[in-house]
């Protein structure tokens, strides 16, 4: 056998190929264990619970899922709405992803499928505070490019916007969260 042949390596065929979905009717307990395993605490799933009952805040169809080979929901993303100076935005929290299927595409599959999601809703900008590292591969800068600040102390580079309607200029200001995120 020659070295190239003993060397070479061939995709994974047990490497599941996501299918990212809305939530549906019924999935909500799914999700919560979804999301209190990714955080391992219940925070983010009680927040994720709040949301749900916050008509203000609550966007329907832009709670996705992102189901593993064997049809268990593997990771979930929410865009809730939050304004910017009083203009509509969308904020993307929380993204969770089971620990059994982090780093495995999951977690973006399910970004890419709600952002996606909400682009075709006529959304026009949605805010993240998260791993500056990671959320830049889906088209997120810094949100002080844009003159858009949250009303609370954070790295400034962990702060960011993704337009996905540039046909008006973004709004600059102070962001306001729905109540149940519990930040002014």
């Amino acid at each position: 056998m020659s070295d190239n042949a003993r060397h070479h390596t061939s995709p994974d065929p047990a490497t599941p190929r996501w299918t990212a979905r809305p939530e549906r009717d019924g999935e909500a307990a799914e999700v919560r264990r979804v999301v209190a395993a990714a955080f391992g605490s219940t925070a983010e799933a009680d927040l994720v619970d709040a949301l749900r009952q916050d008509p203000e805040a609550w966007l329907p169809g832009l709670s996705y899922v992102a189901e593993a080979p064997d049809g268990s929901i593997a990771a979930h993303a929410l865009l809730t709405r939050c304004r910017v100076d009083g203009a509509p935005a969308a904020a993307l929290a929380p993204v969770s992803v089971t620990p059994g299927h982090q780093r495995t595409g999951a977690g973006q599959a399910v970004v890419r499928a709600v952002l996606d999601a909400a682009r075709l809703r006529g959304e026009r900008l949605v805010l993240v505070l998260g791993h500056p590292e990671y959320y830049p591969r889906f088209g997120f800068v810094r949100a002080s490019a844009y003159g858009i600040k949250p009303g609370f102390e954070v790295p400034d580079e962990a702060m960011m916007a993704l337009v996905l309607d540039d046909s008006a200029p973004v709004p600059p200001g102070r962001i306001a969260y729905p109540g149940p995120f519990g930040v002014e």
